[in-house]
């Protein structure tokens, strides 16, 4: 179903501002201070995981101030919907990656599962290292053995959107991160 204009403002009207820009912005500057120390000296190539991660990323390769590397990569669980099912492979990097140090972001680590697909498929690309950065990490025991080398804030477990995550393919261009009203 559709929603109209009119019941996505009153969502948002509603929702819960659970991180606010200045906390984003904050946290975008600690991740950026951890991956200048470790890759400032390495020729990274970043990979935005589309479509959530296209905020986030560009907010923190703007605070890089090194030599990097920017391409994408586009595989979600989720589509269109509120829910995931398995991972559906879009777009895959136009840009070698054999022998590269390779920076994943992603706008949240909820259970890990499409960052996981994602490193274990450039692992098999002969990357000389893979690393991954999430701005929000949702708070649950439904997690993957792995975790993202750069986290953010910690959330509750709701149903989020803003900066960078969608609630049925809108809001991902708010400041804020928000929770939908009762999740």
């Amino acid at each position: 179903m559709t929603n109209t204009i009119d019941e996505l403002n009153k969502i948002l009207e509603e929702a819960d501002c659970l991180v606010d820009e200045a906390t984003i912005n904050a946290t975008l500057d600690n991740i950026a201070a951890q991956i200048t120390a470790d890759l400032s000296d390495k020729l990274p190539l970043v990979l935005c995981v589309m479509n959530g991660g296209l905020i986030p990323t560009a907010a923190l390769i703007e605070r890089l101030k090194f030599p990097l590397e920017v391409d994408y990569i586009h595989a979600t669980r989720y589509g269109m919907e509120t829910e995931g099912s398995s991972l559906n492979w879009l777009s895959y990097p136009q840009t070698s990656l054999k022998d590269r140090h390779v920076l994943v972001i992603d706008d949240i680590f909820d259970q890990g599962h499409t960052l996981q697909a994602i490193i274990g498929w450039l692992e098999q690309q002969e990357t000389r290292s893979v690393r991954t950065a999430t701005i929000i990490n949702k708070l649950h025991d439904r997690k993957t053995d792995m975790t993202p080398d750069y986290v953010g804030t910690d959330v509750a477990d709701r149903f989020l959107f803003g900066y960078g995550m969608d609630y049925k393919g809108y809001f991902r261009n708010l400041k804020g991160i928000y929770a939908i009203k009762g999740s």
